[in-house]
C-alpha cells in the first residue's frame, strides 16, 4: 500500500538527516509537506530540495524544544496547511554524557528535549486531531532507551521514558484511527552523531533508516528497530543478568 501518496504530512525536526530522507521518500510519492524547525536557513534548503523531487512543502519556524503556546501553534498550522495525515516527531539532541553529569543544565536540555517536550507535543496533538479523521504519529525514539547503559543514561533515559509514553499512548488507542509507530534506530551517521568515531556494520545512512520507517508505516507497525538487526542485539541486552551486564563496558 503507497501510504504516503496525496497525504498532509507534517515534520517535526524538518533539519534532521533522517527526517528529510524520510521527506524524500513522501515527496517523491506526491505528499504536501511542512517542515517545521527552529534553523530557517536549513529548512528552506531542504524545502528546495523537496520541491525538486515532487513534493508541495511548507516551512514553519519554530524552537520546538520551548514554551511555546502548543494548542495556538497547533490551530495555526491547522488553520494554514489543514489537517495532517501523518506528523513525525524527529527533532532532538544527543548530549555530551559526561558533561551532562556534572552541568546539570545540559542534563535537563538532554531530558526536555528528548522527552518532555516531545511528549508535550503529542499530547497537544491528541487534542486537537479530528477524531474522525486518521492519523498516523511517526516518533523517532533511540535503541538507547530499552536499557540503561553507563556510557549514555542520560540521554538514553529520556528516551526510554519517551518509549513507555509512547506504549501508553498506543495502549488507549489500540484500535481506533490513531497509530502510532515508535522507532528506535541504532546508530546513524548523521549531523547529531558527528563526533562519535564511526565505521563498522552497525552503523547506518539515513537514507536506510526511512525506508525502514515508510516500509513500517505501510504495513501499521507498533515498532520497527532499524536496521533490523538491533531487535535481536537489545533483546539480547535486555535480557542479560545484571552479573552480566555490570561486567559489559557498554
Amino acid at each position: 500500500m503507497n501510504s504516503t501518496a496525496g497525504r498532509n504530512i507534517w515534520i517535526f525536526g524538518g533539519s534532521s538527516a533522517i527526517a528529510q530522507a524520510y521527506a524524500r521518500l513522501a515527496a517523491e510519492r506526491g505528499a504536501k509537506l511542512l517542515l517545521v524547525g527552529r534553523n530557517n536557513d536549513h529548512l528552506q534548503a531542504n524545502a528546495a530540495d523537496l520541491v525538486a523531487r515532487g513534493g508541495k512543502v511548507a516551512v514553519e519556524v519554530l524552537d520546538l524544544a520551548g514554551q511555546a503556546d502548543r494548542d495556538a501553534v497547533l490551530g495555526g498550522f491547522i488553520e494554514r496547511h489543514g489537517f495532517p495525515d501523518e506528523v513525525q516527531i524527529a527533532y532532538g539532541i544527543l548530549g555530551e554524557q559526561e558533561r551532562a553529569l556534572s552541568d546539570l543544565a545540559l542534563a535537563a536540555d538532554i531530558i526536555n528535549v528528548n522527552f518532555v517536550s516531545v511528549a508535550l507535543w503529542l499530547l497537544a496533538i491528541r487534542a486537537r486531531r479530528d477524531p474522525a479523521r486518521p492519523l498516523t504519529l511517526i516518533v523517532i525514539g533511540s535503541v538507547a532507551g530499552d536499557r540503561g547503559r553507563a556510557s549514555n543514561f542520560i540521554y538514553g533515559s529520556a528516551k526510554g521514558g519517551l518509549d513507555r509514553f509512547l506504549e501508553g499512548l498506543q495502549h488507549t488507542y489500540a484500535g481506533t484511527s490513531l497509530h502510532i509507530v515508535r522507532v528506535k534506530p541504532g546508530f546513524v551517521d548523521t549531523p547529531m552523531t558527528a563526533a562519535i568515531k564511526k565505521g563498522g556494520p552497525l552503523w547506518a545512512k539515513p537514507e536506510r533508516v526511512a525506508v525502514d520507517i515508510q516500509k513500517a508505516v505501510d504495513r501499521h507497525a507498533a515498532v520497527v528497530y532499524t536496521p533490523w538487526f538491533w531487535r535481536p542485539i537489545m533483546l539480547i541486552i535486555r535480557l542479560l543478568p545484571r552479573f552480566l551486564f555490570d561486567r559489559l563496558k557498554i
